[in-house]
């Protein structure tokens, strides 16, 4: 068997290379993050969520003007895709709350971010972005060797699309002050777990610094 090639640990600037990575936002939608959101009804906190857009919206920002890809993806319930496991985790645990981003619906849509022409929007049926969606299609076919993981809920969603990023053995970077949950520390502890196992964990300063110190001809 040949000897594998000798791997180096990749600098920020290596990791995030425009060329090579693409922008996941997962799930900023209005029934995961907006104030009148049913979630809030039932007692969960969606002020992480807004706080944190202004950083999404910075990043997302740098990230066009280093020409790296951004991909949306967005939960999307409908009655089709609904199985007996989700209904019933949903009755167990949060037994009051209606069903959130029903197809069409304003909860389903963006909250305070807006694809431009060209950014793939993935519609998803489950926690992981990648579960029968074209998201890994995309990203092979666009070359894409790291991601850099963004949206809500931090412990839920975005973790699972990290999580599953990884097995696929894409570079996982995962931005603390461009995701929330509900719970600071769950938040807390998917960071924790992400730096120890899965990727790197940074900040939108941190990543658009490394994108500033990308030469403007290999944008």
């Amino acid at each position: 068997m040949p000897a594998m090639p000798e791997i180096k640990a990749l600098t920020l600037p290596e990791r995030v290379d425009p060329s090579k990575t693409a922008v996941i936002v997962v799930d900023v939608q209005n029934d995961f993050c907006h104030s009148d959101s049913p979630l809030t009804k039932v007692g969960m906190d969606t002020t992480a969520a807004q706080e944190m857009v202004p950083n999404l919206l910075q990043l997302i920002d740098a990230a066009r003007a280093a020409g790296t890809t951004i991909i949306w993806v967005k939960m999307v319930h409908t009655e089709y895709t609904m199985s007996p496991v989700s209904v019933e985790h949903r009755k167990r645990t949060r037994p009051n709350a209606q069903l959130i981003c029903l197809e069409g619906s304003w909860g389903a849509e963006f909250y305070r971010v807006e694809p431009e022409a060209g950014e793939p929007v993935i519609i998803k049926h489950r926690y992981s972005g990648f579960v029968d969606t074209d998201l890994e299609l995309i990203l092979r076919s666009r070359g894409i060797k790291s991601v850099i993981l963004t949206g809500v809920a931090t412990n839920v969603c975005v973790e699972s699309t990290a999580r599953d990023a990884y097995m696929r053995d894409y570079f996982v970077t995962f931005v603390d002050d461009c995701s929330a949950a509900y719970d600071q520390a769950k938040h807390d502890a998917t960071l924790i777990n992400m730096a120890d196992h899965f990727g790197v964990v940074t900040t939108a300063n941190e990543l658009i610094d490394a994108w500033q110190r990308v030469p403007a001809s290999v944008r």
